[in-house]
């Protein structure tokens, strides 16, 4: 009798934990090695005016994104950030205002920052991106077996070594990468169309990347087709041409990252399968260097483990830009994530503390 009370109790606790929570879908977007520096401060003066560093010299360019102002900066390049997305939820990462954001791993490069991200933990094992396929359980997969999520959590990735971080060999989910065509039994138009003209650009990157316009148009033909309830987005042009060290181009993707996103909420909110029930998190897999290093990252890029997130949904109290003096974790990301779904992410390895305040109590 006593073991089936705890048990009773156990069940209507955690019925009740899930019960209390809004969020039923949930939306995932990485921008891959998006500094905080242009988020919080826009364009930055001592990179935007550099030659060497841009491509365009137009005074519409400098229009475009340059203000004295930094606020006044910052709005014109992520416009739906500041505009929307910080004033209904939550900003955290500002550094100048001593609210830190981090990674765990030591290694501040794109394979173990994804892996850190989705898995909630460091395994310092994997410090490579050429790393093959993950051991470590994701939030993805755990919340792919919850009832009601089965087969429906999907992930669309500018870049191909997605499918092994998030391991899709393992888990059969459906992980959409470089090259590969959505094949549904039913294809919208805009998914045919979408499926199509990914092969319509050059391999700028190489075959293992495409532009994120391409993965921005599967992932939202697929939403508007599929609804699924969890997707994972994996954008990466601001990381490659911040390699390519075109500090212009790298506004621009970030400026059309930020109003692909915004149309992409705005048309989820106006679907009544998602309105008023779904979460938007975004954050990057790592951060930068600083002046002439802001082209690379990792150890030999200081302040490359720095970050950032965002949090817009009905069970996220609107702080807008925390100004609190605090720090978290990158490897917090994934409980995080569970927890707006109502559940507690276990996995075959040790999974960190969920951010405090992301989800009402």
């Amino acid at each position: 009798m006593k073991f089936k009370f705890t048990f009773l109790l156990l069940f209507v606790l955690g019925y009740g934990f899930a019960q209390n929570n809004k969020t039923e879908n949930l939306v995932m977007i990485s921008l891959d090695g998006y500094r905080w520096q242009e988020l919080f401060k826009g364009a930055d003066p001592v990179l935007i005016f550099d030659k060497k560093f841009r491509n365009q010299d137009s005074a519409a360019f400098f229009k475009k994104y340059w203000d004295v102002n930094e606020k006044v900066r910052r709005e014109k390049l992520m416009p739906f950030f500041w505009n929307t997305l910080v004033n209904k939820g939550q900003l955290y990462g500002n550094r100048d205002l001593g609210n830190k954001v981090s990674l765990r791993n030591d290694y501040w490069f794109s394979y173990p920052g994804r892996s850190e991200t989705l898995c909630g933990f460091y395994d310092p094992k994997i410090n490579s991106n050429d790393y093959p396929n993950n051991p470590n359980e994701n939030v993805l997969e755990f919340i792919n077996k919850q009832k009601g999520y089965e087969g429906k959590v999907v992930t669309f990735a500018s870049w191909g070594a997605v499918s092994r971080i998030v391991n899709r060999d393992r888990n059969g989910m459906l992980v959409n990468i470089p090259g590969e065509e959505v094949k549904e039994k039913d294809l919208s138009e805009s998914q045919v169309l979408a499926n199509e003209i990914q092969h319509y650009l050059p391999e700028y990157f190489g075959k293992s990347i495409r532009f994120d316009v391409h993965t921005y148009a599967l992932t939202k033909s697929y939403i508007q087709q599929n609804h699924p309830k969890v997707v994972y987005i994996d954008f990466g042009d601001t990381d490659e041409l911040a390699h390519a060290g075109q500090y212009d181009s790298y506004l621009d993707a970030a400026h059309y990252l930020d109003a692909m996103i915004g149309s992409l909420w705005n048309t989820m909110q106006q679907d009544p399968f998602y309105k008023g029930k779904t979460t938007f998190v975004i954050y990057p897999d790592h951060g930068r260097g600083l002046g002439d290093k802001w082209t690379s990252h990792g150890k030999s890029a200081p302040h490359s483990d720095e970050t950032w997130l965002v949090v817009l949904g009905p069970d996220s109290p609107v702080l807008g830009e925390v100004k609190s003096s605090n720090h978290i974790y990158q490897d917090q990301f994934a409980q995080t994530f569970a927890h707006l779904l109502g559940f507690d992410f276990k996995a075959n390895h040790p999974v960190g503390e969920p951010v405090k305040g992301v989800v009402k109590k």
